[in-house]
């Protein structure tokens, strides 16, 4: 399969409602709720525009994960901080196509098409029990942060604390 990123644009709106609304019961129980609300074709076009805004004026890159069909998932770069030459990383595969790899094809393309930019530090976070998206970091060369932090999120009715990695252009094979 190939895997490919493609920059978020006003025109993946219906679609990338729709990969949202076929997963959310699926990222809802990996993260917090977005809320009823963010589904709201209206709401959800709105947080869109602002999303296109923020990567208009630089400060992230949002792309979205295909095949040659399809929505398959959704890869993003946040935080950019130019004095530091960093940002923050965060990705979600649907879950119909989880366990195939594409997480990790999709990192990958996104950190060769890096070479020519001014990001040298990738940070990422990970909950402890997903034990899939830390494989999906470390294969693609991101090494743990000491430790974990006291950062919890709540998870249905149990808290569970965050694994932090860090990326540095050269410092991967």
């Amino acid at each position: 399969m190939t895997i490919l990123i493609d920059g978020l644009q006003k025109r993946d709106a219906e679609d990338l409602l729709e990969f949202e609304l076929k997963n959310r019961n699926f990222f809802e129980d990996m993260v917090p709720s977005r809320g009823n609300e963010y589904y709201n074709p209206d709401v959800f076009n709105k947080n869109l525009t602002a999303l296109l805004d923020e990567q208009f004026q630089g400060l992230s890159q949002f792309y979205l994960i295909k095949d040659n069909k399809q929505i398959l998932g959704r890869i993003n770069l946040v935080d950019f901080d130019e004095y530091r030459k960093g940002c923050h990383l965060g990705y979600r595969i649907g879950q119909e196509h989880t366990k195939k790899g594409i997480a990790s094809k999709a990192l990958a393309v996104l950190l060769e098409s890096l070479t020519d930019t001014n990001i040298e530090v990738i940070k990422a976070k990970t909950t402890t029990n997903n034990i899939a998206s830390q494989k999906v970091l470390e294969k693609n060369g991101f090494e743990k942060m000491e430790g974990t932090r006291d950062e919890q999120v709540e998870k249905n009715t149990y808290k569970v604390n965050f694994i932090f990695y860090k990326w540095v252009k050269g410092n991967h094979s």
